[in-house]
């Protein structure tokens, strides 16, 4: 059996993300080179959403890119094989603002292997990255710039990620086993 508990409803969510977008806004200033990489799978629309929200405060398109890592990994042994999805980066990172997005940082290995995948795209003046929820438990020494929500969990929690487009609601829920 699972223990179910909403961490962020979808009302709540759409504020976190309205946040974290007023958040680069604030850090990064020059958003002509600002760019948003998400990271497959739900990091990809994250990073969408967000730039959305940058528009609609800032009247700003600011370019999307989608990041595929399969191949960076050094933990497939662990994390299983999967389907490559296609990385679409339409655009140079070189001298840009690169913002990382992704769902759930956990141990920090998903975003070493990005960081390693973006520079096979080119050289960017700076990286950052962007989480909607950082769970802790890192192996390596990796903190992201912007955190929707910190949630310290236990190693056998999972944090699941819905959003409308993938999965028909937006929330975000902490799943524990019971015992």
């Amino acid at each position: 059996m699972t223990k179910i508990v909403e961490i962020l409803s979808a009302a709540e969510l759409r504020r976190t993300l309205t946040r974290m977008a007023s958040q680069i806004i604030e850090k990064y200033g020059d958003l002509e080179n600002l760019v948003l990489l998400g990271i497959y799978t739900k990091g990809v629309p994250l990073a969408e959403l967000l730039a959305h929200q940058i528009e609609v405060l800032e009247q700003v398109q600011v370019s999307v890119g989608a990041l595929d890592i399969t191949f960076y990994r050094d933990d497939l042994d662990q994390v299983g094989m999967r389907t490559p999805e296609k990385t679409t980066i339409p655009f140079d990172l070189t001298g840009k603002t690169v913002v990382l997005v992704d769902d759930v940082i956990y141990k920090g290995r998903t975003i070493r292997a990005a960081l390693n995948a973006v520079i096979d795209y080119g050289r960017p003046e700076t990286i950052g990255l962007a989480v909607l929820v950082d769970r802790g438990h890192r192996q390596l020494p990796i903190h992201p710039d912007f955190i929707g929500k910190t949630l310290p969990t236990a190693k056998e929690e999972q944090v699941k990620v819905y959003l409308e487009d993938l999965d028909g609601r937006d929330a975000v829920e902490l799943l524990s086993p019971i015992s």
